[in-house]
């Protein structure tokens, strides 16, 4: 069977008898096109089935009405409630989405930025990398906007919208001391980006403040899978085998923060095979409040990411330096705090904390 060929403007106006100019102006509601003109246009648009050419508008209008968004992992569950905040306030706005997935990649991100300006998108959200920022400074001078998302490009001259994660790790972390653990582990991924090294910095600077000392076998480190595939950067597996070691040397009272609910996940098994109850023994505490971490048995204590507000600031903030409205402004760093969501599993046995 023969494709059906694209309606087209022409299309109209050769069955209306009318001019192509006449039926454009009628589609984009003109008014020098009277009423009766209009509704007639729109009928037979309809019964051709007729779809503008959104490119062959841009190039008319100099735009392109799309938004360009880079990300590490589409499988990341924060990144999933972002992509998601970003489009719906993108598509109130008259925007569309074009995403673009690096893996962690320098080189994907290069090729993802010469797609970018191919394509001529309006404006681009990116969770960078963090190798290099010369092909986003050439994307930028280009005079595309550029917002960053979640992760920080010293040196870049462009705005940021994330997550408070020395905040978060803060909380987290104030809440285990404050239930008495004073033996205290941060397992955490193997991976060199801003927000491990905020959650770490976090981390320490409680247990400064309260005396407390961090052998370097407190900071357990996770082999990161970012790079593997986009399927799923994280695996309980490698956080069970880790828990394993831990399990049998980590001594009663003590309590581990986890960098995200998967390793804790990994880390509840392997605890509870070597004996040791949560949070009896040893109380635990995650990052993301994933979906399953309310369900664990006992319910994940852990940090709720506001990935929704940062869609919305970082649409907002980049629509604004699309439109003029901030262009002559400096770059503005806006990290958002999260929620520290308590459940049994950082309980201790006194009911404090």
């Amino acid at each position: 069977m023969t494709p059906r060929r694209r309606a087209t403007l022409r299309d109209i106006a050769a069955a209306l008898d009318l001019s192509v100019n006449t039926v454009s102006r009628a589609l984009a509601g003109k008014d020098a096109v009277s009423p009766e003109t209009r509704e007639r246009v729109r009928a037979e648009a309809e019964r051709l089935g007729y779809v503008p050419n959104t490119m062959a508008r841009s190039l008319v209008q100099g735009n392109a009405m799309t938004l360009g968004l880079v990300i590490t992992n589409p499988s990341n569950p924060f990144y999933t409630r972002l992509i998601s905040s970003i489009e719906e306030r993108g598509r109130v706005r008259g925007y569309s989405l074009m995403l673009m997935v690096t893996e962690d990649s320098v080189g994907n991100e290069r090729r993802v930025v010469d797609e970018l300006m191919r394509w001529g998108v309006d404006g681009v959200l990116a969770v960078p990398v963090q190798h290099g920022i010369d092909h986003w400074d050439r994307l930028r001078k280009s005079g595309t906007p550029v917002v960053l998302l979640n992760r920080d490009l010293p040196g870049l001259d462009t705005d940021l919208v994330g997550v408070d994660y020395y905040d978060s790790a803060r909380r987290a972390t104030e809440h285990l001391v404050a239930g008495g653990a004073r033996d205290l582990y941060l397992v955490e991924e193997d991976l060199d980006i801003s927000p491990v090294a905020e959650r770490v910095r976090g981390f320490r600077a409680v247990l400064d403040e309260h005396g407390i000392a961090v052998r370097d076998d407190h900071m357990v480190k996770v082999p990161t899978r970012r790079r593997e595939s986009s399927s799923q950067p994280w695996d309980p597996v490698d956080s069970y085998e880790i828990g394993r070691d831990l399990a049998a040397r980590i001594e009663p009272g003590a309590a581990v923060l986890a960098g995200n609910d998967y390793f804790a996940l990994g880390v509840y098994r392997a605890f509870t095979e070597h004996g040791l109850s949560i949070p009896g023994d040893v109380r635990v505490a995650g990052h993301g409040d994933h979906p399953f971490a309310a369900y664990l048995a006992p319910p994940l204590t852990t940090v709720r990411l506001p990935a929704a507000d940062v869609g919305a600031t970082a649409v907002d903030r980049l629509l604004e330096r699309m439109s003029g409205e901030s262009a002559a402004g400096s770059p503005r760093q806006t990290l958002l705090p999260a929620e520290l969501v308590v459940r049994d599993s950082s309980r201790p046995a006194n009911g404090g904390g």
